[in-house]
């Protein structure tokens, strides 16, 4: 037999594999291994969607931990956001653009029900520069038909009194209608959203009293002077400051609070702001959030190191076939679609949460902002919780993996 005859005896017949498949020669084409379908990032993204099918309880356990840590935290961002919102507005709703505010000796403090500032003393006895000009104002909590709203008797017409429109609803008006206050009969007019009531100081005063605050203005050639507080200090020998976290001196005269000017780049009504913001997120239910937070962190984590202990052997066959990058791959797709969905969870269980508990204060851009703020930590949240696990998993070799299961 010719070697030309013994060449097609062992050729490799139709449809078969030819062991020699890696050598080039004529009429053949190389082996090729068959791929999935799609990018790797689609070959992830099924695999971390069927490893979650197949264990949905963890999947929803883990889910529901982290999405209720997200909802305490949204809802104290929300309230913070809402509280710094409404200290924002009183401070305007007290200063009517004047540059200096006089409270007494005992300050002020911030009514969550009346939605305002009352002052806590009578203003104390001011004297003047030449040419300036000071309006008294006094401030309450008004007892009203509609439930308790803040009062502020101020530079208000005669005859007129001012409603935010939470207040016009309470007291079913509308404006040009008429109210009584003070034995006042007031025709109305609405401004603003809050809950106050702004009349004449003589309408005010038979019903709060006597406590409130001066409001100080200097002559129009004075207007853009830094150091108005200090000549209003030396001229009433009433201490100044220009930070509103300064209390008054106990037993001591009085403050001046200059709002002009600007401190490390805030100014004094947006450091106002701050101070209601940080009372909540200081406070007792903001390290509860914080807490809440971490521990729906922790049970992503353990989660994920569950996930690695079931599936070792899985991962010590891809790790000993040079595969381990996937395997941290895998594993932060899956962590972000853990975090994702936990996220969305949380954040519309607290909106609705909000809309039912203090609807006040929240509204749509104070959650839309504490949102934004929890959505800042997910991603680093979702690459640690993935990095942990692998970590782990991949400090062993892929033998002693797979010795340890067979």
């Amino acid at each position: 037999m010719d070697r030309a005859t013994i060449s097609a005896d062992h050729a490799a017949p139709p449809g078969r594999a030819d062991p020699l498949g890696d050598q080039a020669g004529p009429g053949r084409q190389p082996a090729t291994v068959p791929r999935p379908p799609g990018g790797t990032g689609g070959r992830l993204l099924r695999f971390a969607l069927a490893n979650i099918t197949r264990r949905r309880e963890r999947f929803v356990l883990s889910t529901a931990g982290i999405g209720l840590a997200v909802m305490a935290v949204i809802v104290v961002r929300t309230i913070s956001v809402g509280f710094a919102s409404s200290g924002s507005a009183s401070l305007a709703d007290v200063l009517h653009g004047n540059p200096l505010w006089v409270v007494p000796a005992d300050g002020v403090r911030y009514d969550p029900g009346a939605g305002t500032l009352i002052a806590k003393g009578v203003p104390p006895p001011l004297r003047l520069p030449a040419g300036w000009h000071a309006q008294r104002a006094v401030s309450g909590v008004w007892d009203s038909p509609g439930g308790e709203l803040g009062l502020l008797g101020t530079t208000v017409p005669g005859g007129h009194a001012v409603l935010g429109s939470a207040a016009a609803l309470a007291l079913r008006t509308q404006p040009g209608r008429t109210v009584t206050i003070g034995g006042h009969r007031l025709t109305v007019s609405v401004s603003g959203t809050g809950k106050l009531v702004s009349v004449p100081v003589a309408a005010a005063e038979p019903v709060i009293g006597t406590h409130g605050w001066w409001t100080v203005a200097p002559p129009a050639a004075d207007r853009g002077r830094t150091d108005l507080g200090q000549l209003l200090a030396r001229a009433s020998g009433l201490p100044w400051a220009s930070d509103p976290a300064r209390h008054p001196a106990a037993g001591g005269p009085g403050l001046i609070y200059d709002t002009t000017g600007t401190s490390a780049g805030l100014t004094f009504a947006q450091r106002f702001s701050a101070l209601f913001s940080g009372r909540v997120t200081s406070s007792a239910l903001g390290l509860v959030s914080t807490v809440g937070l971490i521990l729906g962190f922790v049970i992503a984590v353990s989660s994920f190191l569950a996930s690695v202990q079931e599936r070792r052997r899985e991962f010590g066959i891809m790790s000993s076939i040079g595969l381990a990058d996937e395997v941290l791959y895998f594993f932060l797709v899956e962590s972000g679609i853990v975090f994702l969905v936990a996220y969305l969870a949380g954040a519309l269980a607290a909106g609705a949460a909000l809309a039912l508990v203090v609807p006040g204060l929240a509204s749509l851009g104070s959650w839309l902002q504490a949102s934004g703020i929890v959505a800042a930590y997910l991603p680093a949240m979702a690459i640690i919780g993935a990095l942990v696990p692998v970590h782990r998993l991949l400090q062993q070799r892929p033998v002693a993996l797979l010795a340890e299961t067979s």
